[in-house]
């Protein structure tokens, strides 16, 4: 009997529908009712007093860093607070008073647990010791750490290959605790580590090692202040990064202008009322986006290349508005750039990515005139069959007017989570390097292993197909976080044993191997031991993060004590890698790390304080490591959707009382959506065509590879959305998302533009 038989476990949680309220989308993002949304928000979870004890302490210098989004923190940061709404949520999630104990699982079963929605899981509180989940059992009960990792290693022992072991990293965990996971799986012997950057950013690595040179943006947070123009594609900062707000509205200031890219046009790019200002409370706060154009879903190349076409046309006819020194001498491929555009026709462009001529003519005659350009983007390219394409196209765009290595101008990809791409820098990843594997060797003294590991798509169809038998994750919600729900909940429920290392409950603790367990850690808020860990921000800055709080028990572990303790109860006296002091002493940690990796020296003293930029050769405009020595141009295709009269593509987003997957509460409030989450966004003109209603009911259909998977019970919202687009939030629709479709060559799955079919109840 399989062990989604013997546990029935739901993977939706409760789809009925709670107390729905429509309004108007708000015109502007903060204000005083994003400080009375956060104030809210901490009182209630954990405290007034204690909340802004805790808020005053991050992001500051001997602070701690937000768990939140990746954001950079300015060098001088504000003594009034140096936070958001969204980061305020995030501190009184992990300060929470309420607790996930021996009472509450021995109460509540998983099967019952799982019928729960998101945010209430989520809600639970803090997991206060380690528990195992026994098979044949639906209730988890305590274990003793010491139990729990030789229960660990006794399972990693019987493997008939190290291969058979997927071990997943979140974006939340340090440079510190990901780079002795890293040690230990390569130790172990495989390369099996796919993270969360598969499932977002991955497409942004890709395209810009293959054109620049470094997977990373090249910009640091002064750029932004300086930037003649910045153009916003496919992110919605109001939301999902709203301490950029702040930057965009300094680069208004010193006369820069914003051009904002987007299906939707979202709150926070319309005006920002910055609370920490005067004019944010009382008066109308500062206008951002100065041309917005509505592109259709997945169609940003249609309208980068309709862009160059009428900056090559003007060029041709009146002015130069290319850099030709900075083409001739840094980079490979513009003639035959410039060849690619003459096959398009302008007016095919215009309706594929349906925005406005007059429009298209207002970007290109800012852009035409400007060269200190920021390209600035997140999801809206990455997740999409041609998310590498989408990114290629951008850096096009930037390579042509020379705005690559000089002050104000360059790639901003905005990673969505905290330490994601620190976590990238340390050593975890997938593919295989060999000057990485070649220090290791010198360092710690083992081969590590040459065979390429799993990504996180890879990782789910392995286990999905017997032929990976143990999960560990070090943080995140893997399985609301995946594509696929279904399938992913099958893959882990087929495992021999998955592990959790947590610090709040999630669905992933309920869909889970035939034994699972849980192994609660500090959340970065927490005092441990008067230690401090270190992270890397969006742009490439690494700096120190240091907890004040008092934990939420005695019981908890850090995550590099955790990581360690698995090491040595793994490998025993026969390692000659001393774990357990790697485990407690940071110090040598990042000792040993700069041993290893470029750019880290002395990296404990330059991690104090503002913290130390890694190499960039972006950023200094050298591509001496590229063919030719120079930046790449690229020729990139058209993506294909091929609709049928009754399908759309459907986007899945983040409401504003959401990060990644936790759900602080049930509001969309800039989009005018309150309490309720199952919800579609659809063009109004659409509805009527189709004969549906405003907040009608129908369900979801999606149909790849002659599988339909259906996401139940959603309410017709009417929206300036483009015709034949669709918006949903996730994880509530990531069901829809196929797992064997992933953009090409990054394999990140396309969660910005699925097929669907509605289907009325």
């Amino acid at each position: 009997m399989s062990n989604s038989t013997k546990r029935n476990i739901s993977v939706t949680g409760n789809i009925e529908f709670s107390d729905l309220k429509v309004t108007d989308p708000k015109n502007y993002a903060a204000g005083i009712p994003g400080v009375k949304a956060a104030l809210e928000h901490v009182s209630k979870e954990s405290g007034l007093f204690r909340s802004l004890k805790t808020l005053s302490r991050m992001n500051q210098k001997e602070g701690f860093d937000c768990p939140g989004c990746a954001w950079p923190d300015p060098d001088t940061p504000s003594k009034l607070g140096e936070y958001c709404e969204n980061g305020a949520k995030a501190i009184a999630e992990e300060a929470t008073f309420e607790r996930v104990d021996k009472a509450f699982f021995k109460k509540y079963s998983v099967e019952e647990i799982s019928t729960w929605t998101d945010y209430q899981i989520g809600k639970s509180g803090r997991i206060t010791e380690p528990f195992i989940l026994k098979p044949d059992s639906i209730h988890y009960e305590p274990i003793s750490w010491p139990e729990a990792f030789q229960l660990i290693a006794e399972q990693l022992h019987t493997l008939d290959s190290p291969d058979e072991a997927i071990f997943y990293t979140s974006g939340r965990s340090s440079n510190e605790a990901a780079f002795l996971y890293g040690l230990f799986v390569r130790a172990f012997g495989t390369n099996n580590m796919p993270d969360c950057s598969n499932m977002c950013h991955e497409s942004s690595g890709v395209a810009l090692s293959e054109t620049l040179g470094i997977g990373k943006g090249s910009v640091v947070l002064e750029d932004l202040h300086e930037a003649e123009v910045v153009m916003v594609i496919g992110q919605n900062p109001g939301t999902n990064h709203p301490r950029m707000l702040t930057a965009l509205q300094k680069c208004k200031e010193r006369g820069g202008k914003i051009i904002t890219v987007n299906p939707l046009s979202e709150s926070g790019l319309n005006r920002f009322k910055n609370p920490q200002q005067l004019s944010g409370i009382l008066g109308k706060g500062t206008q951002l986006t100065d041309i917005f154009l509505q592109v259709k879903i997945n169609q940003d190349v249609s309208l980068l290349k309709l862009l160059m076409k009428r900056l090559a046309k003007r060029e041709k006819d009146e002015e130069s508005v290319f850099d030709h020194d900075f083409i001739k001498e840094k980079t490979n491929g513009f003639q035959e750039l410039l060849k690619d555009l003459e096959k398009y026709d302008e007016d095919q462009l215009l309706e594929l990515c349906g925005v406005d001529s007059t429009q298209i003519d207002e970007a290109v005659d800012l852009l035409a005139k400007k060269s200190k350009i920021i390209i600035c983007w997140a999801m809206g390219l990455t997740q999409h069959k041609n998310g590498v394409e989408n990114i290629k196209e951008c850096m096009n765009l930037l390579l042509a007017k020379g705005s690559i290595g000089k002050k104000g101008a360059g790639t901003c990809p905005v990673r969505g989570h905290s330490n994601v791409q620190g976590d990238r820098s340390v050593g975890i990843m997938h593919h295989v390097s060999e000057p990485l594997n070649k220090a290791i060797k010198e360092t710690f003294g083992f081969n590590p292993p040459n065979k390429e590991g799993l990504d996180t798509v890879n990782a789910i169809q392995a286990m999905h197909q017997g032929r990976a038998k143990v999960f560990i994750a070090l943080g995140g919600n893997f399985v609301s976080a995946a594509s696929d729900t279904a399938y992913t909940a099958e893959a882990l429920e087929n495992c021999d044993l998955t592990v959790s290392v947590s610090t709040k409950l999630n669905r992933t603790h309920l869909t889970v191997g035939k034994t699972a367990l849980i192994l609660p850690t500090l959340g970065r808020t927490e005092q441990d031991k008067d230690r401090f860990v270190t992270v890397e921000n969006s742009m490439g800055k690494v700096h120190q993060s240091k907890g004040r709080m008092k934990p939420a028990s005695d019981k908890l572990k850090s995550e590099p004590e955790i990581v360690a303790e698995m090491a040595n109860a793994y490998f025993g006296e026969s390692s000659n890698i001393d774990w357990m002091t790697l485990g407690s002493d940071y110090d040598l940690v990042r000792e040993k790390i700069s041993e290893v990796l470029r750019g880290y020296e002395d990296y404990s003293g330059r991690s104090k304080g503002s913290g130390f930029y890694l190499p960039n050769n972006a950023r200094d405009a050298d591509f001496s490591k590229l063919p030719g020595g120079r930046a790449q141009f690229s020729i990139c295709g058209l993506p294909e959707h091929n609709l049928a009269e009754d399908e759309f593509v459907l986007m899945t987003v983040r409401s504003h009382d959401q990060f990644n997957t936790t759900i602080y509460g049930m509001n969309d409030r800039y989009r005018g959506i309150y309490g309720e989450r199952r919800v579609i966004f659809m063009n109004p003109d659409d509805i009527k065509e189709k004969g549906l209603k405003p907040l009608q009911i129908v369900d979801l259909i999606s149909n790849y590879s002659g599988k339909q998977r259906k996401a139940e019970n959603f309410k017709i919202i009417p929206y300036n959305i483009p015709s034949k687009n669709l918006c949903a939030y996730f994880p509530e629709t990531n069901m829809l998302v196929p797992i064997d479709l992933y953009a090409d060559k990054s394999n990140t799955p396309v969660s910005k533009s699925v097929i669907v079919k509605i289907e009325v109840r």
